[in-house]
């Protein structure tokens, strides 16, 4: 299916866009060698919206005009002073448009004014070309890892970005 890029909108996802976010999510993961998504692995896109929410965050969604989920982002507040990003996934047809960066302004324009001095992620050691978008946003991988024993088995490097503040490492 052709998306056309000039007619796409960001939007807060709601609690019934659980599955369309599913839906893109294993759309990446299978462009990856035993990246496998189980969707019980991902109790947070049961309700979605809710879900953030009560972490003191957002998920917004790129839609095309019929609102197909194309791209996400979200982020949580999980103590004072910093935010995680997470669920930044764009359909590979999308991919080297800008449109990934679009979706982080999102969430840096929801934090603007708080207090959030840095911006955390987690992010699978395979996902290079994830890995070097988030440097170009100036964010630097921590000397941390961590392994998730699910159904990826992945290892996930840690990144950061420093906005500037007291917030405190990771």
């Amino acid at each position: 299916m052709h998306i056309d890029p000039d007619h796409l909108a960001i939007r807060p996802a709601t609690d019934a866009d659980g599955n369309a976010v599913a839906h893109l999510i294993a759309g990446v993961f299978a462009e990856y060698d035993g990246c496998p998504f189980v969707f019980d692995e991902f109790p947070e896109l049961v309700a979605p919206a809710s879900h953030f929410a009560a972490h003191g965050g957002a998920l917004f969604l790129l839609v095309t005009a019929a609102d197909r989920v194309v791209g996400s982002v979200g982020y949580s507040r999980p103590e004072p002073g910093v935010a995680e990003l997470h669920k930044l996934y764009l359909v590979k047809e999308l991919r080297g448009r800008g449109l990934a960066g679009r979706l982080f302004s999102e969430v840096t324009a929801a934090l603007a004014g708080s207090d959030v001095g840095a911006i955390r992620l987690w992010t699978d050691t395979r996902f290079e070309s994830g890995h070097r978008f988030y440097e170009r946003l100036g964010f630097r991988r921590q000397p941390t890892t961590r392994f998730l024993a699910d159904a990826t088995n992945a290892w996930e490097y840690a990144y950061r970005l420093d906005l500037g503040g007291d917030a405190p490492a990771p």
